[in-house]
């Protein structure tokens, strides 16, 4: 029913792998992350957890398309750290998701490009700990339809709808959450099934999944 364009992959829990390189200590440590501000306080909360840390170094990808992305060196050589995290994740095609590698400094240098692929490792152990799933970007449409309708506007719900909710006063209200591709069709549906009838507007909804 859905298109890929109306799907992204996220992870579903929060991970965590070690691995050791040359006596330095490199933590991974997964999340989920809606937004922003919830990977940050994500960071946050690592940064507090490892206080003692040479380095939390972090990335995150966040929205469909990943495009609202960042990444921190916290002190390492500038590109050895986060970028190669922030690979990872698109190795992975998932998004919504925060990596932080703490590194506890063993007393050997790695180099540029030791750095990173330590970092990618340790990154990667612990993404591969998580269970990945789809989440379906869907548009709220409001429907309103007298009785004798509610037949045509339930066949044209299980047809197109990831899910809906519905209420009955003097008419009937659905809102209907559709994947993002489905949206016009289904309102093109509902006006054709009814005779004009019944109609949709945009739900006033905060969306996502």
């Amino acid at each position: 029913m859905t298109h890929q364009t109306d799907t992204y992959c996220t992870i579903t829990s929060r991970e965590r792998a070690e691995i050791v390189v040359k006596g330095s200590r490199f933590i991974g440590s997964v999340a989920p992350a809606r937004s922003k501000e919830e990977a940050l306080r994500y960071i946050e909360d690592i940064r507090k957890e490892f206080y003692d840390a040479t380095h939390n170094c972090f990335a995150y990808r966040i929205g469909a398309q990943g495009l609202n992305f960042r990444t921190a060196d916290d002190g390492e050589p500038s590109g050895s750290a986060g970028k190669p995290m922030l690979f990872v994740l698109q190795k992975f095609d998932v998004s919504d998701v925060v990596a932080v590698v703490t590194r506890y400094y063993g007393g050997t240098k790695l180099g540029v490009g030791g750095l990173a692929r330590a970092y990618s490792d340790a990154a990667e152990a612990a993404l591969q700990l998580c269970t990945k799933f789809d989440v379906v970007q869907t548009k709220a449409l409001r429907v309103f339809c007298v009785y004798e309708d509610i037949n045509i506007i339930k066949r044209l719900l299980s047809q197109y709808a990831v899910r809906y909710e519905e209420s009955y006063g003097d008419i009937a209200e659905f809102v209907a959450h559709l994947p993002l591709s489905k949206a016009d069709e289904f309102s093109a549906a509902v006006t054709e099934g009814t005779s004009a009838r019944a109609g949709t507007s945009e739900a006033l909804l905060e969306e996502g999944g």
